[in-house]
This record gives C-alpha cells, sequence and structure tokens, in this order.
C-alpha cells in the first residue's frame, strides 16, 4: 500500500505561515513512510529547508489568480501527474485548487483540499471561486470551527455523498517548539540583538501585520496597563512582517508615538526561530478581531509552556483550555485584555509555571504534528483502496 501512494501538494507558496509548514510536514512525513512526495509552489523562504532527497519540488505561478495562468498551471499538472504518475492531488489554496480541480478531471485523480481559512465572501461570484475547496473528493477541516463554517455556507456540496468532510487538527512540531531543546546562549543574542531587557516582564505579540490580527487593540491595551499602578516593569515586543503593508505598519508605529509608547513596545519584522522569541517571553497574546481559522500562535505559545491569551473567537477557543493552560478575552476589547495582562503578572512563579506545564501536556495530546501527519496518510490511504 505504501509504496504506491503519491503525493502532490499544490500551495502558492511556502513561507512560515500555518499552511505552509502543514504542507512541508505532511510532505517529509509521506517520504518517511515509504511514499513518492511532491510539491508545487511559486517559491518561498521554506523552500531552503525542504529535503530534495525526500521532496520534489516543482516551481510554478500557483499563487496567481490570472485564469490564463490558472488554465496555464492546470496543463502543466496534468502533465506532471501522468509523467510520475501521482495519484493523490491536494490543494491548500484557492487559486491552484482551481487548477487541481481541472487537472483531476483530466487525469481522474484523486484531489484533496484543506480549507485553511473562512474564505469571506460578499457576493456570489466570490462564493463560487471559493466554493473549489469544496470541490474535492476529501475535504479538511483545520478544527471545528472551520467544520461548521463549511457546513453552514457549502453544505449542499455535501449531499453528494462521495464527498467527504472531516476535522484534522493542525499540527505544530513539539520538538522544535520545545523550551527545553534552546540553547540559552541564542536566547542571549536575540536579546542583545533588539535590545530586550529581560530583567523586565516580556509580552510577545507574534503575527504578520495586518488589520484583523488586532495589532491596535494590542497597543490600546499596553496603554490601559501602563498607566495603572503598581505594574512590575515590562516590554511589549510586536514581531511580523508587514509583507508589503506599509501604510499599515505606519499606523501602528504613529499609535505607539501618539500613547507614548515608544520605551514599551518595539517592532522586530522577523525571527527565523520562533522558539527563541517565545522562550525569552513571560506571556504571549493573540489579539485577532476576526475568527482565526486555528490558532497557532496559542498552541506554539502552549508547547513552548508560556501563558497565552487570546480572542474568545474562532480555532482559539479550542486549543486553549480556558483557565488552565491559557486565557481567554472579548475579542476587540483592549480594557479586558489589559485587565487580564495584570492578572497574569501578578500570578506567582509556581502558578505561571503550572500553566505552561498544563499547555504542554494539552498541546502533545491534540495537537502534535505526527498526530495531524498520521491522520492525513490515512486517509489518504481509505482515498487510494476506494479507486482500487
Amino acid at each position: 500500500m505504501k509504496k504506491k501512494i503519491k503525493v502532490l501538494q499544490v500551495i502558492p507558496s511556502l513561507g512560515y505561515g500555518g499552511a505552509e509548514t502543514g504542507c512541508y510536514d505532511i510532505a517529509h512525513f509521506l517520504s518517511e513512510q515509504g511514499c513518492k512526495s511532491y510539491i508545487i509552489t511559486s517559491g518561498g523562504e521554506l523552500l531552503k529547508f525542504i529535503k530534495k532527497e525526500k521532496v520534489k519540488v516543482f516551481r510554478l505561478p500557483v499563487h496567481s489568480k490570472n485564469p490564463i495562468l490558472i488554465l496555464f498551471n492546470s496543463i502543466i499538472i496534468s502533465l506532471i501527474i501522468f509523467f510520475y504518475n501521482i495519484n493523490i492531488i491536494h490543494a491548500r489554496s484557492r487559486a491552484p485548487a482551481w487548477s487541481c480541480l481541472i487537472a483531476t478531471k483530466i487525469t481522474r485523480r484523486k484531489f484533496v483540499t484543506t480549507f485553511h481559512g473562512t474564505y469571506n465572501f460578499n457576493n456570489k461570484f466570490k462564493k463560487f471561486y471559493n466554493s473549489v475547496m469544496v470541490r474535492s473528493d476529501l475535504v479538511i477541516a483545520g478544527s471545528n470551527f472551520i467544520f461548521s463554517h463549511i457546513q453552514e455556507n457549502y453544505g449542499d456540496f455535501f449531499k453528494n455523498k462521495s464527498r467527504k468532510l472531516l476535522v484534522i487538527f493542525r499540527g505544530i512540531n513539539t520538538n522544535y517548539f520545545n523550551a527545553e531543546k534552546i540553547m540559552p546562549s541564542k536566547v542571549e543574542k536575540f536579546s542583545k540583538n533588539f535590545s530586550i531587557d529581560r530583567n523586565k516582564f516580556i509580552i510577545l505579540f507574534p503575527g504578520r501585520l495586518t488589520h484583523w490580527k488586532g495589532q491596535k487593540i494590542f497597543i490600546e491595551a499596553i496603554k490601559i496597563l501602563s498607566q495603572k499602578d503598581n505594574i512590575q516593569p515590562f516590554e511589549s515586543i510586536i514581531l511580523g512582517s508587514d509583507q508589503g503593508r506599509n501604510v499599515y505598519k505606519k499606523q501602528l508605529t504613529g499609535l505607539v508615538q501618539q500613547h507614548r509608547l515608544n520605551k514599551i513596545i518595539k517592532f522586530i519584522d522577523r525571527c527565523e526561530e520562533m522558539p527563541v522569541a517565545y522562550r525569552i517571553s513571560n506571556l504571549v497574546c493573540s489579539c485577532s478581531i476576526e475568527p482565526e481559522a486555528f490558532g497557532r500562535v496559542s498552541v506554539e505559545a502552549q508547547s513552548m509552556e508560556v501563558p497565552v491569551i487570546a480572542s474568545n473567537i474562532g480555532g482559539s477557543t479550542e486549543t486553549i483550555v480556558k483557565d488552565k493552560t491559557g486565557f481567554l478575552f472579548k475579542s476587540g476589547d483592549p480594557l479586558e485584555l489589559a485587565n487580564l495582562i495584570q492578572l497574569i503578572m501578578q500570578k506567582d512563579y509556581n502558578s505561571l509555571k503550572s500553566i505552561g506545564f498544563e499547555g504542554r501536556k494539552n498541546v502533545l495530546k491534540k495537537f502534535d504534528v505526527d498526530k495531524m501527519c498520521n491522520s492525513t496518510f490515512t486517509e489518504y490511504k481509505k482515498l487510494i483502496e476506494l479507486s482500487q
């Protein structure tokens, strides 16, 4: 069975996001199971970590929404499927999914999609464009929240019994996100490079700089916190790339200056080893004002045994055991966030360690990458069995 499985994953680019790291993890897991593993992508920083002896990579402009390029990609993908005798095609975004849909119709191969977000729509055309993600033989939802979203908005597609929808929680590499594996020298270097005073309480906000991630809510909360009495000295780090959103970045820096928080909040564009950033932190915040499909920051923080506060919407509500492995606040409410940060800052060392311990135990049980890979691999095998 194992030798018969050849899987081609198609993703716009291989960056450091949840969809991309999931693609990377599955690709290498398949190779370790004796399967043939292929990826089509337009590029990305994660490409340099692909083990070429295990995974074959093709470069195509699958990030493009141009209809002509989508059709062109479908032809090339069909040729790749035929030449390498690939039997499962797994798309992880809408534009490449259209190319894959056409290619699988031509080649009559099994088609899998992973629904990585809610893919908002405000008209019938946009909903039709999004619907490609539920036109596959197997639709994977990364959380119960996404499962419910699919059922509510695309339920008609599953009246066809040949389609299957299920939840496979996204997983992270708990060996990589492991506080015990971080060398002290790396922590010291990171702290020195970015002038982080580790004698202070460090609050980390990771995530790309985009409005819905809630950086403005976080800044407002820090302003409220800074005005409270009897607060221990603290620093806040907003860690993430603006990905070309220069205007939004200027809005954030302007807000920090307006509130005179320049000595409290610092911006760091990127960190190639995120576990190091988590390791220096006493608290991690995730303040999304729109539902997270999964809430990877919350899971990574728990795995690193760092207390986490997240918005009470979306996937984070499924990954955090409230008041045990982390905390939830009312989305969009900076006052509640500030009060909750203050409450955590007042906890003693043993209480914070206990929260961290429970957080890692929670992730090991439910969100380890091996669990995700094994579940996905099992579904691949079922598809192959159905086609025989």
